[in-house]
């Protein structure tokens, strides 16, 4: 499964640029959060009201060949607009390399939440601050390979 249709990149400038480059290299540049070091993947969604594709990177917090996607949006009070459309759409692609594969998505609760933040805090301890500043239960999503 391919997510085809017409790519529309962030608004952000620089997710926009962080995309691109490391889709262009592979995953050898641009493959971590600026200048913190920690490594990100790519996930390519279909966008929940256009339709269109979305990508954006994401802290890179694996297990066993399994991801965790954070939904943390800084500890802001809303859900990141992606939030929306992996709950429209559970297909994503998921780039952590070279080459992109097929995902489909579920949030978790309850314990299995609770190991997966874990593991996320470990990879990105400030997950734990946006937590604090938030009054809302931060989404965790699980990706699994389908291809």
């Amino acid at each position: 499964m391919s997510i085809e249709g017409e790519y529309v990149p962030s608004a952000m400038q620089w997710v926009a640029d962080q995309v691109a480059e490391y889709e262009a290299s592979g995953g050898t540049r641009a493959n971590t959060l600026r200048e913190t070091g920690i490594p990100v993947i790519i996930v390519t969604m279909r966008g929940a009201s256009s339709g269109n594709v979305r990508k954006i990177a994401l802290m890179r917090v694996e297990h066993d060949g399994t991801y965790a996607l954070v939904a943390s949006k800084g500890g802001a009070p809303d859900n990141p607009a992606w939030y929306a459309n992996l709950v429209a759409d559970p297909n994503v692609m998921i780039q952590d390399g070279p080459e992109p594969h097929d995902y489909v998505v579920r949030r978790v609760e309850g314990d299995e939440r609770a190991q997966w933040w874990e593991r996320s805090v470990a990879v990105f301890p400030t997950y734990a601050e946006y937590a604090e500043k938030t009054d809302r239960d931060i989404p965790v999503f699980v990706a699994e390979r389908t291809d």
